[in-house]
């Protein structure tokens, strides 16, 4: 019976700390019939600066994750920052709900589409009184996506974790240089046929998820941006984030569009892989079993220099 009651008030207690430590109230947002999100709010707060998060690719939800990937990285930056003090905004990606809805046609989908959603969100809130700045933070594909929404006054600040400095399909190919060399050739030769005549036709079928029919409107679409003219062309301040265990984004990365953008601030975080989770040096296995541990935090200094970042802007 002690042990059961010692049991007890040690839940109570961790409880209770938990309690303690979620300082921000939550609130479902609508932007439209395909964005809805999740709105973090620190309580006792007139007005805030919030902080627009906007994912990387594929269907990915407000919280970071996939079908048979679930991660719960955006969900941890977003509590992170909001129990800081920051606001946060997170959505589902418009493919998300479409594919609830049933109406998901991949061929119908282009890049723009993510731009368009991101500058809808942006406006919404804009029109906020309750914030006093906005800063987008995007990761990975959303990094693209964020710094041209950032364009045009449109936000106080723009941020970028893991995002590439190199036009889609240059990811791409140096990618399959280091995971799949046989496909490098096959695939810079399709990249090149889709960006001269608009279609892809001579790709092997260890390619076809790249270049199948319906997705090759959304890659020509993609490989129109260039990160490091898209990141010039803002008068903002600047923040450009990595994890030097990324598998997917290499650090290398975001020194490009740290040139390109000679006075943003550039941090490459010892350990931090793709979504954000510690790993360790060189340890691939564990680096790819963080994809699916949503139990595991987002490293705390990624929380901690963002909360910087953005607090040095007032």
């Amino acid at each position: 019976m002690k042990s059961y009651i010692l049991i007890l008030i040690t839940f109570l207690i961790v409880f209770n700390s938990f309690s303690q430590n979620k300082t921000y109230k939550a609130e479902e947002i609508k932007i439209n019939n395909l964005i809805d999100g999740l709105l973090l709010v620190p309580e006792n707060e007139e007005t805030s600066t919030l902080a627009i998060l906007i994912q990387g690719s594929g269907p990915t939800d407000r919280n970071g994750n996939q079908p048979m990937v679930n991660n719960n990285s955006l969900k941890y930056l977003a509590e992170g920052l909001s129990n800081r003090k920051i606001a946060t905004f997170r959505y589902d990606k418009r493919l998300v709900n479409l594919a609830r809805q049933g109406r998901l046609k991949e061929e119908n989908i282009v890049f723009d589409d993510f731009i368009k959603d991101a500058m809808d969100v942006t406006a919404y809130f804009k029109k906020d009184p309750r914030f006093s700045k906005i800063v987008i933070i995007g990761h990975s594909e959303g990094s693209l996506v964020g710094m041209v929404t950032a364009q045009e006054n449109r936000a106080d600040a723009f941020i970028s974790i893991a995002g590439a400095g190199q036009e889609i399909d240059d990811v791409i190919v140096d990618q399959l240089e280091r995971q799949a060399p046989a496909l490098k050739e096959d695939a810079r030769n399709s990249f090149d046929d889709l960006r001269v005549n608009g279609i892809a036709t001579n790709y092997g079928e260890g390619l076809s998820s790249i270049f199948r029919p319906s997705v090759q409107p959304f890659m020509r679409t993609w490989m129109a941006y260039n990160p490091q003219k898209e990141i010039a062309k803002l008068n903002i301040p600047v923040f450009i984030i990595n994890g030097n265990q990324d598998i997917q984004v290499d650090e290398n990365e975001a020194k490009l569009l740290k040139i390109a953008k000679p006075d943003a601030e550039l941090l490459i975080i010892e350990g931090m892989n793709h979504i954000f989770k510690k790993i360790t040096p060189g340890d691939t296995m564990e680096n790819a079993k963080s994809y699916n541990e949503p139990n595991r935090k987002v490293m705390p200094e990624l929380i901690e220099t963002i909360e910087n970042f953005i607090k040095a802007l007032d």
